[in-house]
């Protein structure tokens, strides 16, 4: 079991400032990641797709600026080497040979063109159906000056990940491909950090409270996240999240 892990203060404030939470998914139906850049002409419809699957309520949805179409003329305001990279991993691990956007990933198993609400809510529901859904159940408490992540038993081995977002922001694009837009993005990514690890028993995950730096993030996504044999991501077996008030 693990005891306790240490993690960067700035990343401490952001843990910190959502366990005071405003909105909570304890039971998610699933984790939708969607790798997108404002410079890409064809995100849009996976942006707001995104946004209206994230207001249900349900699913756990969390948006990759990636950094590799800033050449265009616009520099997206949220990207990051760090975004591009975990798609460029998912990549590897899923066997193609190359990126895109707008791509989602769906609970870490399946990716597909995230532009189909439709298509992404069926996704949710067949992996669920097929038993490839978040099955070990995950949650976050406060106990006075310490966040304890709570995560059950199961099959397999998988890293502990804490998500950092920033819940919303509007972005007037002045330039590049989506000139003129002024777009509504939900649950921007800020930073991910691997806080510990699960074998298959209960385990707690305990981490220090305190907040030491002001924060960038107002909630965070806690995933319970397998790798290959390469450390590239996969299948997440279980998730929660939180937004701070």
């Amino acid at each position: 079991m693990l005891k306790q892990t240490i993690i960067s203060a700035a990343v401490l404030a952001a843990f910190a400032a959502a366990t005071a939470h405003a909105g909570k998914i304890e039971k998610p139906l699933g984790v939708v990641e969607l790798f997108t850049s404002q410079g890409c002409s064809s995100c849009p419809p996976a942006d707001k797709a995104a946004a209206t699957l994230a207001d249900d309520g349900d699913v756990i949805v969390l948006s990759y600026h990636v950094d590799y179409w800033n050449y265009l003329g616009w520099t997206d305001t949220m990207s990051s080497p760090e975004n591009t990279k975990r798609q460029y991993d998912y990549s590897a691990a899923m066997g193609r040979s190359g990126v895109y956007t707008p791509q989602a990933v769906v609970n870490g198993r399946a990716e597909m063109v995230g532009t189909s609400l439709d298509k992404l809510r069926a996704t949710l529901a067949d992996l669920k159906s097929d038993g490839d859904g978040l099955n070990v159940p995950v949650s976050l408490r406060k106990s006075g000056d310490e966040v304890i992540i709570d995560i059950g038993s199961g099959k397999g081995k998988a890293d502990v990940l804490v998500v950092y977002f920033k819940s919303r922001e509007q972005v007037a694009i002045k330039d590049g491909e989506n000139e003129g837009r002024t777009i509504d993005y939900r649950n921007i990514v800020t930073d991910v950090q691997t806080v510990g690890m699960w074998h298959g028993e209960a385990t707690k995950v305990t981490l220090p409270a305190r907040v030491l730096e002001p924060r960038e993030s107002d909630g965070c996504a806690i995933l319970l996240q397998a790798t290959d044999a390469d450390g590239n991501p996969g299948a997440i077996f279980g998730a929660t999240m939180v937004t701070a008030d």
